[in-house]
């Protein structure tokens, strides 16, 4: 009989285990085989912690401002369902799909009709919103196609909060699949509080570390954009925007989150 009482303890605690994990399915190609689970569980938490993956799933338009080294700061507006994006930055208005990478981009108020120019600033306009969403959305994507995810163990963050340290690496995907991160998510909130990158996995310091801070809500989801010294700002989610966003070159001016 106790043997009985026990079993049907654990089959109903993997059954909320299972449960909650599908609440946060990875992307195809996400490596579950090497991932560790106690870093997998964390991942789930944090994505709960940030307004849930339905929340995450249902947020369709965002828009921010990534500050690159001045004066080379970058304006987004990204649609998540179709993969439709307008990026301005360095004298550049591209309209382009990051799926097909296909698309038109003004220099300077005309638009680039030479094919070999045009192919090249549509390609520095997808690596630029590789590398931006990155600095805004990588705790949506602990469980992306072409992550390892490791549980590194306890840690502590430069301003003495008690974390779990995640370590992600890549393969096959990305613009830079040679990076490695290491993720700090704090033990009371369950939200990312700091980050450091690796230009390589076998590098043994960090090229930068900074803070994930200031976490506020936007739409049915939260979002940090306080780097420390480098602030991505102007973030805004939306349910509606106009069409000529992703159309037409001509300035537009969306508000505040909605």
């Amino acid at each position: 009989m106790i043997g009985k009482r026990i079993a049907a303890a654990l089959g109903a605690s993997f059954l909320a285990l299972s449960l909650h994990a599908s609440d946060n399915p990875p992307a195809p190609g996400f490596d579950a085989v090497d991932s560790d689970a106690k870093a997998i569980e964390i991942a789930d938490r944090v994505m709960e912690a940030m307004g849930g993956r339905k929340a995450w799933d249902d947020t369709r338009y965002i828009a921010w401002k990534f500050f690159a080294p001045p004066p080379a700061g970058r304006t987004h507006v990204w649609d998540k369902w179709t993969g439709n994006l307008r990026f301005q930055g360095g004298g550049r208005t591209t309209l382009m799909n990051i799926n097909t990478k296909e698309g038109n981009v003004w220099k300077d108020g005309q638009k680039v009709e030479d094919p070999a120019e045009k192919a090249k600033l549509l390609q520095e306009g997808y690596e630029a919103w590789v590398n931006d969403s990155y600095w805004l959305f990588m705790p949506y994507k602990l469980k992306d196609s072409g992550v390892t995810l490791k549980y590194k163990g306890d840690g502590t963050t430069d301003d003495g909060k008690a974390a779990d340290v995640l370590q992600l690496t890549f393969e096959g995907v990305g613009v830079t699949p040679q990076n490695k991160y290491d993720v700090w998510v704090d033990r009371d909130s369950g939200l990312v509080t700091q980050w450091a990158y690796y230009l390589t996995a076998q590098d043994a310091e960090p090229r930068f570390k900074t803070p994930w801070a200031s976490w506020t809500r936007h739409g049915k989801i939260l979002l940090s954009g306080d780097r420390g010294r480098m602030q991505l700002t102007e973030i805004a989610v939306h349910d509606q925007v106009p069409e000529a966003v992703f159309t037409s070159p001509d300035p537009v001016h969306l508000g505040g989150s909605r």
